[in-house]
């Protein structure tokens, strides 16, 4: 890794990983990370999985795995105009949503409903579960055995009761200091990716009112310049052309910030990072505008009926086979009453057997993809489905 700020991450100033390995031929160790992340079948299955619409909807809107792809674009961006890490930024960004539910939000609410007496459900915690533990690759550990600094920028955020169970990787939530810049760019990456995405996603599917939309700032901006210089171009390229432009804005608004920020700390190492306030940010005007449009995305697309009644049907799909699951797990596949029965033997406790048993049903309900989901639903209570 060449030409990185004495601030950025490198080979010289991580954490390491948990489980000791000779360094790789050829790669850095964040590029090992990145390319085991690509690799891990929970990454695989991201390409079935809701970001708003359900995957059967239509083939044009956005996947867990196409947004996570673009919100590693941008991150990439960003990191090589301000000389941090690229490879890691991109393996944050490529893993923080390994641990999401099948039908987005939604999936995760209900099974978070479903897990309320057993420790609860949160995709962040899930997703560094899903690398430390659930992906089964390597002789030598369970997980990917990903750098800490790889860790920490997937955690984004976590309660004090959980990252005091999370030894070093919990201190930062306890002891109130900073993740690396790679792990801020990522964060902001995946805000900016989100909001702009799932606006061009709800415009294609008729669900947001091109009147409303206009009335937000950092939308009518681009579009009026944009209607003005190409008068008769098509709506939906003008779409296009203003949501390219809108990433842009931010994308250059973060990074002239964020260096504003540097140079006003003018740190020379990560541990300066890390006893500082965040300095990955927007402008004052800049985050306005994306809060107000983030705003407006949450009141007119995701509580538009149409997603409201996908959101029910989700809901009751995860929650039924959470309860047919922890009735009997003998509908389960044999791998998976495997895994549970190896894990509740260890307890020591009948509170603590069904504890464990609703983890392992959680996590295995976590890694389905939407139409996997929809189909063990449709074999387990349609009648007419007898396999």
């Amino acid at each position: 890794m060449t030409n990185l700020a004495t601030y950025a991450v490198s080979e010289e100033n991580s954490q390491g990983r948990i489980f000791f390995e000779s360094a790789p031929q050829y790669r850095s160790q964040t590029q090992r990370d990145r390319d085991r992340v690509i690799h891990s079948g929970a990454f695989r299955r991201l390409e079935y999985k809701t970001q708003v619409f359900v995957n059967h909807e239509g083939d044009m809107f956005r996947t867990r795995l196409t947004h996570s792809i673009e919100v590693a674009q941008i991150g990439r961006s960003i990191a090589r105009v301000m000389s941090l890490n690229e490879d890691l930024v991109e393996a944050i960004c490529l893993a923080h949503d390994l641990g999401h539910t099948p039908f987005g939000h939604a999936g995760q609410d209900a099974l978070n409903r479903c897990m309320k007496n057993y420790g609860g459900f949160e995709h962040n915690l899930q997703s560094l579960r899903v690398v430390d533990q659930l992906e089964e690759r390597y002789a030598e550990f369970s997980g990917l055995n990903l750098t800490f600094e790889a860790r920490e920028g997937i955690l984004k955020h976590c309660s004090k009761s959980e990252a005091e169970k999370l030894g070093d990787l919990g201190l930062r939530f306890l002891q109130n200091f900073q993740p690396s810049l790679e792990a801020q760019v990522a964060d902001l990456a995946d805000a900016i990716a989100y909001n702009n995405h799932d606006l061009d996603d709800g415009l294609r599917a008729g669900l947001i009112e091109m009147e409303s939309l206009r009335e937000q700032a950092l939308f009518a901006i681009h579009f009026d310049e944009v209607t003005k210089s190409w008068p008769s171009l098509s709506l939906r390229r003008m779409i296009y052309e203003t949501i390219r432009r809108m990433i842009n804005y931010q994308v250059v608004d973060l990074v002239e910030t964020s260096q504003q920020n540097i140079q006003k700390l003018q740190p020379q190492s990560i541990a300066d990072i890390r006893q500082s306030s965040p300095l990955i940010k927007l402008s004052a005007t800049g985050f306005s505008q994306h809060k107000a449009l983030k705003i407006f995305l949450r009141d007119t697309l995701y509580c538009h009926y149409r997603v409201h009644r996908m959101s029910k049907k989700a809901s009751k799909i995860i929650l039924s086979l959470f309860e047919v699951f922890m009735d009997d797990i003998r509908v389960l596949p044999k791998d998976v009453q495997y895994r549970i029965k190896s894990a509740v033997s260890q307890a020591l406790s009948s509170s603590e057997r069904e504890k464990y048993q609703a983890r392992m049903i959680a996590d295995y309900i976590a890694g389905m993809t939407d139409r996997f989901a929809i189909s063990e639903y449709e074999k387990l209570f349609n009648p007419l489905t007898l396999t």
